[in-house]
């Protein structure tokens, strides 16, 4: 049957994400005409890998995935991937993988991430995707909170996690190992694959453990709905379109790869493209020109290295670029447009959603503009005090024309532990304004907002600040105890090229402050670090800040209520 045929003979589900799909192509220009032209769909059963991946995929001879390395680059189709996917569903069901069953994954960017994400996926399995420098003891928690019952490996990483697997069925890709399966047997199925149920929309897909920057990982639960189909708020955003070839740098494991790397890009009907993580800015500025890449989504850090190079000597074909995880650089976005005459987009969501906020293609925003509201959500932002809608509080989803793409629920122990909601809305925890156009500011986590002195901090306006400066590369601040304020501001600060960290820069750094902020809000404290704690995606790891790093702490001493500035002491 040829592609066209298959669309014509497509399932209802099939159907019904197309059109809503197609909607959102047709209106990439117009953001009121794309949200108006949002519905959730009524969906009986829904199974993205079967109902649309293999629907766009079976016979298409076009480039689904590239992956590159510094030894070279592979590729898959379409329906290579079809048929792959469908060998690891049929062979994981002859191991005993079953419906709802919770399948650990700690791959890197290898074909097989992506056939084992498509295979338990057609199988009903629930994926539990875990990045590669996972230590031991934090996959024994993550094994016990998510109830796992199979896990899959990379070869070079399985015998050091043999023991914590213990009783689990154990897959090792990549070569063989004492005691586990061999992935290379799954060669051996059928490349055809019959499911033997029906998956209802609000089925498991993924559990996702959150980064964890100021507290605990939580485990999220998501469906065969929330992100298979919220995630075209994300290819709205991306403003990917048929045929378009898309670079995330995103680790596998994290949420964001999920996003970027998997969902949005072929729902679009997009082709992937994948590094390993750790390549250099030279390389991933390479695969720009190279790949002839379109579209690039990539974190604050990896923009911050893309522009430290020249780059008019790369003459790329990007139409599209954006960035998530926390608020770009005023500098990166004036530095990428000038070269490349492309602008780069801020985009907000979280784990438990997905893209929520965003500067949609062709849209003009400030560098600090989250954008505005994404097809497919409803955004209010309320007051933390009275729960009242305000224009400046808490980002949260307004959950009255649910279904909406906000995960199930948190979980523990493999139940669930507590609602996606209260008062008819998802709170984020995350506070901005809305400015009379209807963009939203980020102001910072609530959990990061703090006191002073009886003045309420927002870290990110003092960070903003900070990197006003030339000694400053990167800047972090949170609250340190303090004997008469509660607390006070700290920051660290990774020095750029030419400066020293010294009580000099210090100095300095103080002083100019004092400049820019009245005197409630000014940095008590300076440290200077080689680097800022982060997560594998990116995100700087405040707790860990919080908790305090060894080394050379600089304090204004001036009057501890904002009084003038006095001289520099040190400890």
């Amino acid at each position: 049957m040829d592609q066209l045929a298959a669309r014509r003979t497509a399932s209802p589900g099939t159907a019904a994400f197309e059109r809503l799909r197609n909607d959102l192509l047709r209106h990439r220009g117009d953001l009121d005409a794309a949200r108006a032209a949002w519905h959730w769909p009524e969906l009986a059963e829904f199974n993205w890998a079967l109902d649309w991946f293999d629907h766009i995929g079976h016979g298409n001879q076009r480039v689904a995935l590239r992956l590159g390395s510094t030894s070279g680059w592979s590729q898959a189709t379409f329906d290579d991937l079809v048929r792959g996917s469908s060998q690891v569903a049929n062979w994981f069901r002859s191991i005993g993988v079953g419906h709802g069953d919770p399948v650990l994954v700690v791959l890197g960017n290898r074909k097989a991430l992506w056939e084992v994400l498509l295979g338990a996926g057609k199988l009903s399995a629930v994926v539990v995707p875990t990045y590669r420098t996972v230590t031991a003891s934090e996959l024994a928690d993550r094994i016990e909170r998510a109830g796992i019952r199979h896990a899959v490996v990379d070869a070079d990483l399985a015998p050091g996690l043999t023991g914590v697997t213990a009783g689990l069925t154990r897959v090792s890709v990549g070569g063989p190992v004492p005691d586990w399966l061999d992935y290379a047997d799954r060669a051996g199925a059928d490349p055809r694959f019959i499911p033997d149920r029906p998956t209802r929309p609000d089925d498991p897909l993924f559990y996702y453990f959150t980064s964890g920057t100021t507290a605990k990982p939580k485990l999220v639960m998501h469906t065969q709905v929330s992100y298979p189909v919220g995630h075209l708020s994300g290819m709205y955003w991306n403003g990917l379109r048929p045929g378009d070839v898309h670079l995330n740098v995103s680790a596998p494991g994290w949420a964001k790869h999920a996003w970027s790397s998997y969902f949005v890009p072929w729902s679009a009907e997009a082709t992937v493209v994948a590094v390993d993580t750790g390549v250099s800015a030279d390389f991933l500025l390479n695969t720009l020109v190279e790949q002839q890449v379109t579209s690039i989504c990539a974190p604050p850090s990896v923009w911050r290295q893309l522009v430290s190079r020249d780059l008019s000597a790369y003459p790329v074909r990007l139409r599209e670029a954006a960035s998530a995880g926390e608020p770009l650089d005023p500098d990166i976005v004036d530095r990428v447009w000038s070269h490349w005459g492309v602008a780069v987009r801020n985009g907000y969501g979280q784990t438990e959603t997905t893209a929520q906020i965003g500067v949609p293609p062709d849209a003009k925003a400030p560098a600090d503009s989250l954008g505005w509201p994404l097809p497919g959500y409803r955004i209010v932002l309320v007051d933390p005090v009275t729960g009242a809608p305000a224009d400046q509080g808490e980002i949260c989803v307004d959950l009255t024309d649910g279904p909406v793409a906000v995960m199930a629920g948190y979980l523990d122990g493999g139940s669930r532990r507590g609602p996606a909601a209260t008062d008819g809305r998802y709170h984020t925890g995350d506070l901005a304004e809305r400015q009379s156009d209807g963009q939203i500011r980020y102001l910072g986590r609530m959990d990061d907002m703090f006191k002073s002195f009886d003045y309420r901090i927002s870290p990110l306006e003092l960070e903003t600040v900070l990197r006003g400066h030339d000694a400053v590369a990167q800047v972090a601040v949170v609250p340190v105890d303090d004997p008469i304020g509660g607390h006070v501001p700290k920051a660290y600060v990774v020095a750029a090229p030419g400066w020293a960290g010294d009580g000099v820069t210090a100095h300095a750094l103080f002083t100019y402050v004092h400049s820019a902020l009245p005197g409630e809000k000014q940095v008590r404290r300076v440290q200077f670090v080689a680097e800022l704690p982060r997560t594998a995606s990116g995100k700087i790891r405040r707790a860990t800040l919080r908790e305090g790093v060894p080394g050379q702490e600089y304090l204004d001493s001036a009057g501890r209520s904002g009084d003038t500035f006095a001289d520099l002491d040190r400890r």
